[in-house]
């Protein structure tokens, strides 16, 4: 089975469209990378070596330190799917990191993004 796209596209592709989503309504860079930190585990530096060596989707999920076990708490509807009901594991994670951009932009409390007690 031939696989999706997105998979094989690079994070430093998707990554300056996440941030100009988040600028554009007054967020910022910062709060992009704090949920990327979250979700995946990654640290500041590994996210710039990851961006500078134009890992992909697929490597960037499968190596991430440690997936949030709270991002099943992310529910709701990216691209007209229930971001919960998506059974490709992979493409799943990715809208999760969608969706939660999503929030961003739309306003929401970092607290609330991330599904803390805060």
């Amino acid at each position: 089975m031939k696989k999706h796209k997105i998979f094989t596209m690079p994070v430093a592709d998707v990554y300056p469209h996440y941030v100009a989503k988040a600028e554009r309504k007054g967020r910022t860079r910062q709060e992009v990378d704090e949920i990327i930190f979250w979700l995946t585990g990654y640290k500041d530096e590994q996210l710039r070596d990851l961006l500078a060596e134009k890992t992909d989707f697929e490597s960037f999920f499968a190596e991430a330190p440690s997936l949030h076990p709270n991002r099943r708490l992310v529910k709701g509807v990216i691209c007209g799917i229930r971001v919960e009901d998506i059974e490709e594991p992979l493409m799943q994670e990715i809208r999760y990191l969608d969706k939660l951009i999503d929030e961003l932009a739309k306003g929401k409390k970092m607290n609330k993004i991330l599904r803390s007690s805060d």
